[in-house]
């Protein structure tokens, strides 16, 4: 049976996740990295796709757990199980590591006797291939081409193989702990040094709880900041500094739909977001990795500017498809890599060059050719901004004069006068810029504002609106009050809203992406919309809306891509980093001011 997309919890060591379910199961697990192939991908299959589960071994008592949560302010999570026998409580974690990834299961006996089982299917490719499985010195170990994998339970618990599976059945009463430790590497390497479980329980507490404690947000929202900002730092690879879109791939937009997208990359859409909430509060390390990233991965020819890079700056993502696994919910196909690398996005220059101009005047250390970068972005946009681009939102249809396109490219002109104005010794012809980004500002107002219904709309000639035109004041394109930006927020609210949150865009009749089916409300939209309605003096309804979507939010504070109001699920890849962004933004948006209305 598929569990709700809700009913999964992160764990994470800042190079891989997992995903476990309310269930007790890792449905989702990729190893070495967040864009490797997983060896555990029920999620998007079957059981014989691999999963580890781990629950009490009563059928009784198997269904779910009865309560969950993180411990403070980590990504250790603890799963209680209240059973006619007793409780115990599961605790699931991913120490942070130099070399091997762990994924850590410890079985601690709260009150009776349980008795408990661990079933362990490894599938490596995606759950395509069967390892091989022998003993070692009381341990099992996986091996199947590249990859290896080491299972151990300390103290030892009788173990054996059914069904191309490691099974492991015992009890454990109150007080009593057994720690199970799955270990990957490379299966020409020696087997990595076994960690101690507990002691890297401890260590990984110590950790996380250190790493919050850096957070100056102290607002009424501070759990649900906290948790988002945990989730984005459990969506980083930590080497790099690059932070992953979401955890998975495939997880649908619509259930039994076809759009099911790849988001295990490092998208520029978000670089201007997710460093603003980096900054603001108080995390200026990860904002500078992150800065430092982004300057490694657009390196290069401006006319190759990507809108997607894989998390150490890899400009190669061919997508394909996995016949072999059905999709979450039979929602196929499942695809790896994403197509829309190859898309031109010229939103895309105006967001690289708004983060490095927001790194700067935020106070990280500039760096000379971080300017000179900038310079040949700019010269391109230049002579390219008129043309027509796939958007923000990487339509699969034909090319348009996307509206927020343009913006993006008066951003960049702006950010580059703003740069000029303030720094008079830096290299660059401040008039020309003025000239450029007055000329984009014109040719938007003209072109993509319907003066009769009063709202900016998704490309010149369009009748069709897009929630991305919301950020139109907070860009500084125009100011909150003035009449065209009070009137796309309405537009927006009234056509594109659904349960009082908003969709992307319509999908209704031809739609401008060229795919079938619908979609949910896009949450990262919908925490824009309640910034605009604070942002144009209505604070009452911006708090509301922004506390409706907190309730959207699962048992332990994640959030999907996407939520489907009608049926209250999430939808869409998890948890998405894009999401955690805007709540987070939408928190410090809040607490700027007072309500206004």
């Amino acid at each position: 049976m598929t569990q709700p997309i809700e009913d999964y919890a992160l764990i994470g060591d800042l190079m891989t996740s997992g995903l476990v379910g309310r269930d007790g199961s890792i449905d989702w697990l990729c190893l070495p990295r967040f864009d490797s192939a997983a060896c555990f991908a029920k999620l998007l299959g079957e059981e014989e796709n691999g999963h580890w589960r781990v629950a009490p071994a009563s059928a009784a008592d198997t269904d779910r757990c009865t309560r969950r949560a993180y411990v403070d302010d980590s990504m250790v999570l603890e799963s209680y199980w209240e059973t006619g026998d007793g409780t115990i409580k599961v605790i699931d974690f991913m120490p942070q590591r130099d070399i091997a990834p762990d994924v850590v299961r410890i079985v601690e006996g709260v009150s009776g006797e349980v008795t408990m089982r661990s079933t362990l299917r490894l599938r490596f490719d995606y759950g395509h291939v069967v390892p091989w499985v022998r003993r070692s010195d009381g341990d099992r170990v996986a091996v199947a081409g590249p990859d290896s994998a080491w299972f151990r339970s300390e103290p030892p618990v009788r173990t054996w193989g059914e069904d191309n599976s490691t099974r492991s059945e015992f009890t454990v009463t109150a007080g009593q702990r057994v720690a199970f430790v799955l270990t990957w590497h490379p299966s020409h390497d020696p087997r990595p040094v076994p960690i101690d479980p507990y002691e890297a329980l401890e260590a990984s507490l110590t950790d996380w709880r250190a790493w919050a404690s850096q957070c100056r947000y102290e607002g009424p929202y501070r759990e649900a900041v906290v948790r988002s900002l945990i989730t984005l730092k459990g969506l980083t690879f930590a080497p790099t500094g690059g932070i992953v879109a979401a955890a998975t791939t495939s997880l649908p937009e619509e259930l039994g739909g076809v759009r099911n997208w790849d988001y295990r990359y490092c998208w520029l859409r978000d670089s201007t977001l997710t460093l603003g909430s980096l900054l603001a509060t108080g995390f200026k390390d990860e904002a500078r990795a992150w800065r430092t990233w982004l300057l490694r991965a657009v390196a290069g020819e401006p006319a190759d500017l990507q809108i997607m890079y894989g998390i150490a700056g890899e400009r190669r993502i061919p997508e394909t498809d996995l016949p072999w696994l059905r999709g979450y919910a039979s929602s196929a196909p499942v695809r790896i890599g994403n197509a829309a690398v190859d898309q031109l996005q010229l939103d895309v220059y105006g967001e690289v060059i708004d983060s490095l101009y927001l790194a700067r005047s935020s106070g990280l250390p500039s760096e000379y050719h971080a300017w000179k970068i900038q310079l040949a972005l700019l010269d391109f946009l230049e002579r390219n901004w008129r043309r027509p681009d796939e958007g923000l939102w990487e339509v699969r249809g034909p090319r348009r004069h996307f509206v927020h396109s343009k913006v993006m490219a008066w951003v960049a002109a702006d950010r580059a006068v703003r740069t000029l104005e303030s720094d008079p010794s830096m290299p660059g012809d401040v008039e020309r810029w003025r000239t450029i980004r007055d000329e984009v500002h014109r040719d938007v107002c003209e072109n993509g504002y319907d003066p009769v219904r009063n709202t900016f709309t998704q490309y010149y000639g369009s009748r069709e609106l897009d929630a991305a035109t919301l950020l139109i004041p907070r860009v500084g394109f125009l100011p909150p009050d003035d009449p065209r930006v009070v009137g796309t927020v309405d537009a927006v609210r009234d056509e594109l809203g659904r349960s009082g949150l908003v969709r992307r865009y319509s999908t209704e009749g031809p739609s401008v992406d060229g795919l079938p089916g619908d979609e949910g409300v896009f949450l990262a939209c919908s925490f824009w919309l309640a910034d605009a309605l604070h942002m144009t003096g209505r604070g009452k309804e911006a708090r509301a809306l922004f506390e409706r979507l907190l309730e959207v939010r699962n048992d332990v504070g994640l959030l999907a891509e996407e939520y489907d109001p009608v049926a209250g699920r999430q939808l869409g890849n998890f948890p998405q980093a894009f999401s955690h962004v805007g709540l987070v933004n939408t928190a410090l948006t809040l607490g700027a001011g007072e309500v206004l209305d």
